[in-house]
């Protein structure tokens, strides 16, 4: 049976993109940097006009610095575009005129911005030790997961403390960041890849890429709508 295609917009490294392949799509993903570590087809393009035709979903994470807690004007990204540049609004116009399902993921920063039925995830709903909060919304009916930090176990931090954060660093002593402060050890890059569910990313990567069982859970409803509309 021929696997629908989705579109993964803004895609950087591939942690959506891969829980869109696991929920039973084949991904196409566009980014206006080149990214050597993209797990699938990969274009460099304009996310903003990219083509959309012939796709039969479509996901779009567009970058999140003006809603971003973390910001700053003086952060690396700062030299890809002005670091108060909106684009989740102009991606959200663009989307509202399609007819394949949707979804547009961004930080909760981003919430007065988001649609105000956009869910929100949470790695602790997945059996991750990652909380990493982020929003998702669609123009088809998706469901999310109420976070369970309760249940999260830190068994990946010799500390036992859960990961708040994969931040961004370089080597193998780099930042992470536990619920009650900062650790710095090694063997970091094993246990902030494992507290993700991404393997295939360099450190410096993991510091805001989507956790693959987040689309995965939003892929199968996904799937569910287009079968309903066939």
């Amino acid at each position: 049976m021929t696997r629908p295609k989705l579109v993964d917009l803004f895609c950087c490294g591939g942690g959506a993109a891969m829980g869109y392949h696991r929920a039973g799509f084949d991904v196409v993903g566009v980014d206006w940097v080149d990214q050597p570590d993209y797990p699938f087809t990969f274009v460099r393009a304009d996310a903003m006009s990219f083509d959309l035709s012939g796709f039969d979903a479509v996901h779009a994470s567009p970058p999140c610095e003006r809603f971003s807690t973390m910001n700053g004007p003086n952060r690396r990204h700062a030299r890809l575009f002005d670091w108060n540049t909106d684009l989740l609004t102009p991606t959200l116009e663009r989307f509202a005129s399609l007819s394949v399902p949707w979804v547009v993921e961004n930080v909760v920063g981003a919430r007065s911005a988001m649609p105000a039925d956009a869910v929100t995830l949470c790695g602790s709903a997945f059996g991750l030790d990652v909380r990493r909060h982020r929003l998702f919304a669609s123009n088809v009916p998706i469901g999310g997961v109420a976070c369970r930090h309760d249940r999260q176990t830190g068994r990946f931090l010799p500390t036992g403390r859960n990961i708040a954060a994969a931040r961004a660093g370089t080597g193998s002593h780099s930042r992470v960041v536990g619920n009650y402060g900062s650790l710095n050890y090694p063997g970091e890059l094993e246990i902030r890849r494992r507290a993700m569910g991404i393997d295939w990313l360099p450190v410096d990567r993991l510091a805001k890429a989507i956790p693959p069982a987040y689309t995965e859970h939003l892929g199968r409803q996904l799937l569910a709508s287009i079968r309903a509309m066939a």
